[in-house]
């Protein structure tokens, strides 16, 4: 064989050998898209878990927050349970607390063994300094990262819910009934409408009424588009008539009130990011300077007038930060 065949031989395998390498890693991405739940709720099944389990976790019934507490602790602990339940966060709420109260106290001991370590002298100022890193950094920080993701979750519920009314109203005109086309929801839709509706069918399985079911998803997310929904359906159970009729219009009116949404955030998206950025960059900005240059503030921290100065400066960003969120808080 001369050296032409040989390396025609040669590239044959080559190329052979290629397509069988894309052929296999085409049919393995592909596979894995389709094993891949589409919804929380599926995954967390699929992992083997009971559904009352399921269901517990992501409506976050375990709660850890006692009874008895002030008004304004008890109401910030309510709504930051609700945060993580609209994060689709499956942590209990103790052990997350716990953590976010831990890691602040943690990291200013382990600054405060790094100035030993290194020969930096204490002072009430560097003191103080290393405490707000800590808080900001360990506290601050992940309830502003909870925060953004809830608030990003709650868009994208809005946004799903027409399309899933839409898919309920094909599933009830293919002939469908009220509880097999809300289990079309929870195997068609992604998170988080697919989990929630997911919630639904399970409720409605261990025994509870439908229109309860509905009213509890509703309360979980504190959306009128749901109200609207669950007043739909117990009007036409009471009264008669065409459902899907009904659901197609009430979906029409969402998404004209989903238009009309849109247009005032558009007219106020300055002030909105405005207030984003004088929220989340000073934090930013001082924990990502301290950790890169720390003697930029130790510097000045034993100066008689930090002192002054730095609960000044806290006080300004506090005042700044619930002035402007009222400014941009517009109720629609």
């Amino acid at each position: 064989m001369n050296d032409t065949w040989l390396r025609a031989l040669v590239l044959a395998c080559i190329f052979g050998a290629v397509l069988l390498f894309v052929e296999a890693l085409v049919g393995w991405l592909g596979g894995s898209r389709e094993d891949k739940a589409i919804n929380l709720r599926l995954k967390m099944i699929g992992q083997g878990k009971p559904r009352e389990e399921t269901m517990k976790a992501l409506r976050r019934e375990d709660s850890a927050i006692p009874g008895g507490l002030p008004l304004g602790i008890d109401r910030w602990a309510r709504n930051f349970e609700r945060k993580l339940m609209a994060a689709q966060l499956t942590i209990p709420t103790g052990r997350l607390l716990l953590i976010i109260l831990l890691a602040p106290v943690v990291l200013f001991f382990l600054i405060l063994i790094l100035m030993i370590a290194f020969g930096v002298a204490f002072g009430f100022g560097r003191l103080l300094l290393v405490g707000t890193f800590s808080a900001a950094l360990g506290g601050l920080l992940p309830i502003m990262a909870i925060n953004w993701k809830a608030n990003r979750v709650r868009k994208k519920m809005q946004e799903q819910f027409p399309v899933a009314l839409d898919v309920f109203v094909r599933g009830l005109r293919a002939g469908h009934p009220i509880a097999s086309a809300l289990d079309l929801l929870t195997v068609e839709m992604p998170d988080p409408i697919g989990s929630e509706f997911g919630l639904v069918v399970d409720e409605v399985t261990y025994g509870a009424e439908l229109r309860d079911a509905l009213q509890n998803m509703a309360d979980r997310w504190d959306l009128d588009d749901m109200r609207m929904f669950v007043v739909s359906l117990s009007v036409q159970s009471e009264t008669g008539g065409n459902l899907a009729e009904i659901l197609e219009n009430l979906s029409r009116v969402i998404r004209e009130r989903a238009g009309m949404m849109m247009k005032v955030r558009a007219l106020s998206s300055e002030g909105r990011m405005t207030a984003i950025m004088l929220t989340v960059l000073p934090v930013l900005a001082f924990t990502g300077l301290f950790v890169l240059s720390p003697k930029f503030y130790f510097d000045v921290a034993d100066d008689p007038a930090f002192l002054p100065g730095f609960i000044g400066l806290v006080v300004l960003y506090i005042i700044g930060f619930v002035t402007i969120r009222r400014m941009v808080d517009l109720k629609v």
